[in-house]
Formats: structure tokens, C-alpha cells, sequence
């Protein structure tokens, strides 16, 4: 008998297959927020509604040699975690006291979102270059661990 997935196990796996929606070029990233073991929104990033997404168009920080975890204000896509945020408006979906489940570790932009929205944990997969996201992270006192 194939043995079931931990509910940590389970969300990675669905913020991975959300992460294949991608348009961006340079890193593909897929966020689920959760509460009570129940799927509230997902978000993948790439550019707003009925824009032509990075992967057709190309990408600005890219062409502009910025590093990654810098600049954001330049890159025209939406991150995951901002989509998540905006679906779950969109539709009337309260997120307080959820859990972010996303493949990479939000950045500072992200992070600042997710409190104010009153997501008060979060669970990712890999690692973002981000040291203010790191520093916000720890005077919020938010629970964020990594998922192995």
C-alpha cells in the first residue's frame, strides 16, 4: 500500500505543479495559501491579466544584467505570492491566520504583503537572495520554516 504524503509534503507538491504556469524566464515559482488544510488561493508569477507575459516579451532585468533579489520594480510580472494575495481578494477570500506554502522563500515586497494581510505562516522550498526579507521575517516574528 503506497503511503499517503504529510499535509507539509502535500502542499509543496501542489505549489510545484502551480510553479509550471510560470511565464518568467528567469526562476519559476508557485505559492498556495492554506488554512485548516484547505486550499484558499494559488498564485504563480508572471505578468497581469492581459499583458504579454516575459517569456513572449522578454525580460527587463534580465537584458539589464540585475541580480537576483534586487530591483523588483523593474520586472513586469506579479509574483506568485502577490497572485495568491490578489486571488484570494478577488474572490472575497479571507487569508488571516493561513499559511503560505511556495516553492522559494518570498522576498521583502512578498513578505511586507503577507503580514499585512495577516498570513502568520509560511513553509518554502528553496532559498531567495533577499537579506531585508530575512530581517523583516525575524522582527515580525512570523513562523517561517524550510521544507525538506
Amino acid at each position: 500500500m503506497e503511503k499517503r504524503p504529510d499535509w507539509d509534503s502535500y502542499f509543496m507538491e501542489i505549489a510545484e505543479i502551480v510553479s509550471k504556469r510560470s511565464t518568467c524566464i528567469r526562476r519559476k515559482v508557485g505559492a498556495i495559501i492554506v488554512k485548516d488544510k484547505r486550499i484558499l488561493s494559488t498564485g504563480y508569477n508572471g505578468a497581469p491579466v492581459n499583458l504579454v507575459h516575459c517569456n513572449e516579451k522578454g525580460c527587463l532585468r534580465q537584458k539589464l544584467n540585475v541580480s537576483s533579489g534586487e530591483r523588483h520594480e523593474l520586472c513586469r510580472g506579479l509574483h506568485a505570492e502577490q497572485n495568491a494575495i490578489i486571488q484570494a481578494a478577488y474572490h472575497g477570500v479571507c487569508i488571516r491566520d493561513a499559511t503560505l506554502y511556495s516553492t522559494h522563500l518570498p522576498c521583502s515586497i512578498c513578505i511586507k504583503m503577507l503580514i499585512n494581510a495577516g498570513v502568520n505562516s509560511i513553509v518554502y522550498k528553496d532559498g531567495y537572495p533577499d537579506k531585508l526579507s530575512l530581517e523583516i521575517i525575524s522582527e515580525a516574528r512570523l513562523k517561517v520554516s524550510k521544507f525538506e
